[in-house]
């Protein structure tokens, strides 16, 4: 998959898709249909995404809270797997954000990307202060050469697929129903880090990672699934995770810190992709570490347990 940056100097070969334009954020079922009607518009032509880094709403709003469900790389890795062939992101600066809806239409989709058909979702808004709507896309496209389809939203039961949907189930610790919006386990990746090393002594290893600029799902223990993305020991793995500030041990930084079962090795340094399948409990401060042990047995064999009757995963 090639990453394109700069609308600017786009090479000939690579003008001509067909592109979904979004923030795909999660890459979720609703942007998955997307994808797919991109495709099917034009079969024949590159399959591209187009879509803005940083995130528009943390241009505007650089100081909110991280909402983030999937970091840069962890997107560009899931839109691969999906068969995209051009991965336009676009710097999103004080040029793109003044850009009127004409201008966005002219300067980026049809000079810039040259894209011969586009889909956006029937909520898409664009240009300077979100002027531009989906059926304005449509009356460029028609005077400007380019083809537009409009996808629907995509419903799941009585709710909309939505970024901000799956935002609410993961804050509510209910990565399943997460899980059943995004068609996919919702994913934490990342390197392992350094940690402090208490979980070697306590019978525990953990391989620690950061969440920062990320949604942070609620806090507590998780039943996950873990792959090993590089590196020696490269595969999948069973686990049980922490998620939080470690309130036994005073007040830290958040992190994600995951056990592995039936794992021995050196993780420093590797890549890992942590899905969060299950929520077992809440974090808890415990009266020792007598007591905390015990806790982190019966979490380890619940999550096992959890695991047999998972014969699929996402």
């Amino acid at each position: 998959m090639k990453i394109i940056r700069d609308y600017h100097f786009v090479k000939p070969e690579d003008q001509g898709a067909t592109a979904a334009i979004g923030n795909f954020d999660g890459v979720h079922l609703g942007h998955q249909s997307v994808i797919k009607l991109a495709k099917s518009a034009l079969p024949d032509a590159p399959l591209g995404i187009v879509t803005f880094e940083p995130h528009p709403r943390a241009y505007f709003t650089p100081d909110t809270a991280p909402f983030r469900l999937m970091s840069q790389t962890a997107r560009t890795s899931q839109l691969e797997k999906l068969g995209v062939n051009n991965l336009y992101e676009l710097p999103f600066n004080a040029e793109m954000a003044t850009l009127s809806p004409r201008e966005f239409a002219e300067r980026i989709i049809c000079e810039g990307l040259g894209l011969s058909h586009i889909v956006i979702g029937a909520d898409f808004s664009f240009g300077n202060k979100r002027a531009g709507s989906a059926n304005n896309l449509v009356g460029f496209g028609a005077e400007m050469g380019f083809g537009v389809t409009i996808a629907p939203l995509l419903e799941q039961s009585v709710a909309t697929i939505s970024s901000t949907a799956i935002r609410q189930t993961l804050t509510d610790g209910r990565p399943q129903e997460a899980a059943e919006m995004l068609g996919h386990w919702h994913r934490i990746e990342g390197p392992v880090i350094a940690g402090e090393q208490r979980g070697r002594t306590l019978g525990y290893p953990t391989a620690n990672m950061s969440i920062d600029g990320l949604l942070p799902p609620a806090f507590g223990v998780y039943a996950v699934l873990v792959d090993v993305l590089d590196g020696p020991h490269q595969g999948q793995f069973h686990g049980v995770s922490s998620l939080g500030k470690r309130p036994m041990f005073g007040e830290n930084h958040p992190n994600l810190e995951t056990f592995l079962f039936n794992f021995s090795g050196d993780l420093y340094g590797s890549c890992l992709s942590i899905a969060l399948v299950e929520y077992l409990r809440e974090e808890e401060k415990f009266q020792g570490l007598e007591a905390l042990v015990k806790q982190m047995d019966s979490d380890s064999a619940r999550a096992q347990c959890i695991w047999l009757h998972y014969e699929q995963s996402y």
